[in-house]
């Protein structure tokens, strides 16, 4: 995550630095999923409850159904066709 993303990102992070909202821009939707896509290690695979359960961890308003669909949206996590199984690359960040 950029110095720039961070600052954006400030508004909606509470003081355990977790999201409080989900941002509507563009600019700083992108800043909040790539946030969230640094919790997921690189080489690692999670299910889909996995995702959703780290997800959970890191905001307050318990939709990680939306954030996890963002996240694959974007292109910051892979998954398989039947969604069981999802994974972040290197190269997605």
């Amino acid at each position: 995550m950029t110095e720039q993303e961070k600052s954006i990102l400030r508004p909606f992070l509470d003081e355990h630095g977790r999201l409080t909202a989900f941002p509507a821009k563009r600019k700083k939707k992108l800043a909040a999923l790539h946030f969230l896509a640094e919790k997921f290690p690189d080489g690692e695979r999670w299910t889909e409850q996995q995702v959703n359960d780290r997800l959970l961890e890191w905001h307050t308003f318990h939709d990680p159904a939306t954030l996890r669909r963002e996240l694959y949206n974007a292109h910051l996590l892979n998954r398989t066709p039947d969604g069981g199984t999802y994974w972040r690359e290197n190269s997605l960040l």
